[in-house]
């Protein structure tokens, strides 16, 4: 037991660490777009293109996959199972769903002729959702990974601590999201 309690600190200081340089590249797009967001060329701005009210659906799902998370976390250390897959399946669900969301208001700015290429607004803008977006991605591709390790092997300590790390990314989207839904839509529509 002694050598999981040090396996589980080093993994989640590390993991800490990753989040932090995480941190750096977001804050790095989020200077990026707040410098750029008003070079529209005489172009549309945000008010014009975006849907809130989309938005806002796709920001209540993702919101509440951390409360569908949390919840894991808490069927974990009880060591439930099933109860621990079949929340694991709910926030995958709604974090499809949010893809789902983001993927089509991708589409549809795109069809409209609103591209990264048309100016540095877009730019910024496609930069930036779309690297959060790659990161729920891979969140999703990682709980379809936990929910096999847990169904083949169960909620072993070390299943245990990969399911903490997990947590703490997928907070992690959930934060930065709400900082590019502030960012973004709703200063975007002012």
């Amino acid at each position: 037991m002694h050598k999981y309690n040090n396996l589980n600190k080093k993994t989640i200081f590390g993991f800490w660490l990753y989040i932090m340089s995480d941190c750096i590249l977001f804050a790095s797009l989020f200077a990026t777009y707040s410098v750029l967001c008003n070079n529209t060329e005489n172009f549309y701005s945000g008010k014009e293109i975006f849907k809130l009210p989309l938005i806002f659906i796709e920001t209540c799902c993702l919101l509440l996959s951390s409360f569908t998370y949390g919840k894991v976390m808490i069927y974990a250390e009880k060591l439930y199972v099933k109860k621990v897959n079949i929340w694991m399946g709910m926030t995958f669900l709604l974090g499809l769903f949010f893809i789902g969301i983001e993927t089509y208001e991708f589409f549809h700015l795109i069809k409209s002729g609103h591209n990264p290429r048309q100016n540095a607004f877009l730019s910024s803008f496609f930069t930036l959702v779309g690297t959060h977006g790659i990161h729920v991605m891979a969140g999703l591709i990682w709980i379809v990974v936990m929910m096999l390790h847990v169904t083949c092997q169960g909620l072993t300590k070390i299943n245990y601590i990969r399911l903490q790390c997990l947590s703490l990314f997928w907070h992690f989207l959930d934060i930065i999201w709400i900082c590019v839904f502030t960012e973004v839509y709703l200063l975007g529509i002012l």
